[in-house]
């Protein structure tokens, strides 16, 4: 991507609070009225393969950008009774999902490597124990370097696990300091060379953008080191700065972070950078490398988006576990209750601990459909989509949308024509804000506050 020098009217013209669309609606969307027993129904007419998502919440330590759930506790033995619940959970769905299988599996948290082997080879136990996993799963887990031995690293290859992605976010130290989150380069560098003697099909790194006392040149120096332990994957995610929200960030002072342009630039060094090193760009924060299943995805047309961000498995067929994880599933969303007492009273009220969700309208799939298509690709066959979608105008349909659409068709940001809405290279650096123009709910959401800047 070549430079770009930010105009700051330009930035504050699209520099709106907005959501990342992992979803649509968005989670906020979800609603308490909604009738648990939809998810029985829902899943009666679920796909063959599911995905799974299961929610560790468990830290050792606070990090103050984490904008998760998670529990921060130094007590091992209360992921025993976690696991209890999970287990209890787990035999809920067993028997209304039927013949269906497991393709893939993905523990996140909090940190999934909180957990010590032998609490991970009962959490594998129970899956097998509960669900159909076929022989060729993706079976991957978010590590925190700090709480991953080398030990404890084959241990996830002996039982299966072939994608690890690791929590880098910067490898400077200053940066490292401010966000409570110090480890040690070398620790990263020696778990990613074992994990690829190990043999895992695939290896993430997580970077984070617009974290206190970032700078374009430390920043570059971070992405450099990131690129000499040449990851199949990156991640390169924005930091959404929201301490009203979560307590950790208060910690954080306003006048340490960056300012939108120079959060701009560090978006902007990435792309140039890892670029240039051969990762493909997909989407607005993720990089792989060419031959990557992600990538090729892309390529292809087959790229989707859903709660875990970039996917190659489908964006409705995700099922998910413990406590304030999301499903969704055939136009259907629910969510797990987020605090550990109220999840567990379900759970041991033998009930679903399910506590909101929403089912999707059929202008809500169009949509859906409409913005997965501009996020992870970045144009729109107009014609294409008004025969799939079976309306008789396009931008009738959209009559609203044209007109929020016009000052980034004027800015440069997006290109219409009569057969093609298509964003333009300098316009995915604001491709939430143009998707946010196709979205229903923001002009009478009361909640837009509560998502972060795009920027």
């Amino acid at each position: 991507m070549s430079a770009v020098t930010w105009d700051q009217a330009l930035i504050d013209k699209y520099n709106i609070n907005g959501p990342r669309y992992t979803s649509y609606p968005t989670a906020l969307a979800l609603t308490s009225d909604f009738d648990r027993a939809k998810v029985e129904q829902t899943l009666a007419g679920a796909p063959k393969a599911l995905s799974l998502y299961l929610h560790l919440p468990f830290c050792h330590k606070l990090c103050y950008y984490c904008g998760c759930n998670k529990v921060i506790t130094r007590h091992q033995h209360k992921a025993d009774r976690y696991l209890d619940m999970l287990a209890k959970e787990m035999a809920m769905y067993q028997p209304m999902l039927g013949d269906r299988v497991v393709n893939q599996i993905h523990l996140g948290g909090g940190t999934p490597t909180f957990l010590t082997e032998e609490q991970l080879t009962r959490l594998w136990q129970l899956l097998n124990q509960y669900f159909t996993i076929t022989d060729d799963a993706e079976l991957s887990i978010e590590i925190d370097p700090r709480s991953c031995s080398d030990d404890k690293l084959r241990h996830l290859r002996e039982l299966g696990f072939n994608r690890v992605s690791y929590g880098v976010q910067d490898f400077d130290e200053k940066v490292q300091i401010a966000i409570n989150r110090v480890q040690d380069t070398d620790l990263i560098k020696h778990q990613v060379q074992l994990s690829r003697e190990l043999g895992f099909d695939s290896i993430n790194l997580d970077l984070i953008y617009g974290l206190p006392y970032q700078q374009p040149k430390s920043f570059a120096a971070s992405i450099d080191q990131v690129i000499e332990l040449a990851p199949d994957r990156v991640s390169l995610f924005s930091y959404a700065h929201l301490p009203q929200r979560f307590a950790g960030q208060r910690k954080i002072p306003d006048s340490s972070l960056p300012s939108a342009p120079i959060k701009l630039e560090l978006l902007q060094l990435g792309i140039t950078r890892f670029s240039a090193a051969g990762y493909q760009f997909i989407g607005m924060d993720h990089f792989a490398k060419v031959d990557d299943e992600l990538a090729q995805a892309q390529q292809q047309g087959r790229l989707q988006r859903n709660f875990q961000g970039y996917t190659t498995a489908g964006q409705d067929c995700m099922l998910g576990l413990g406590a304030s994880s999301i499903s969704q599933i055939d136009g259907v969303l629910w969510q797990n209750a987020k605090d550990l007492p109220d999840y567990y009273k379900a759970i041991e009220s033998g009930e679903l601990p399910v506590v909101k969700g929403f089912s999707l309208s059929a202008d809500d799939r169009l949509r859906a459909a409409l913005i997965s298509q501009v996020i992870c690709h970045f144009n729109l066959d107009l014609e294409a989509f008004r025969e799939q979608w079976q309306i008789d105008d396009f931008w009738d349909y959209f009559a609203n949308t044209k007109a929020k659409l016009q000052p980034f068709i004027e800015d440069g940001l997006v290109e219409v024509s009569t057969t093609e809405l298509k964003v333009t290279e300098l316009g995915r650096l604001w491709v939430r804000s143009i998707c946010a123009c196709f979205d229903a709910y923001l002009d009478s959401e009361a909640g837009m506050p509560r998502y972060s800047k795009v920027v």
